[in-house]
């Protein structure tokens, strides 16, 4: 007359729902794990990238600021020298 297994529980052979239930948790604890280090894995890459461009732009801006700054330069080297041609002519 044991119907369902010790305690009144489910007969033998059928899944306890208690052991459904935690292989449930168990699935879903691994997803939670997995979408989180895919999710670590794309911000560090996002975040080299982003370095990475912000290097190479800062370095076409130093690059140009230093053009500018050699003509800027060259400029008053040739100001300098033509005052000196005038005091010289005079």
């Amino acid at each position: 007359m044991e119907e369902g297994g010790r305690n009144g529980g489910p007969a033998q052979g059928q899944d306890r729902p208690d052991e459904i239930i935690q292989a449930d948790r168990s699935r879903g604890s691994g997803v939670i794990f997995a979408l989180v280090a895919i999710a670590l894995i794309l911000a560090i890459t996002f975040f080299y990238l982003t370095k990475e461009r912000e290097d190479r732009e800062s370095r076409v801006i130093t690059e140009a600021a230093e053009s500018a700054d050699s003509a800027a330069r060259v400029v008053g080297n040739a100001a300098h020298e033509a005052a000196d041609r005038l005091r010289q002519q005079d």
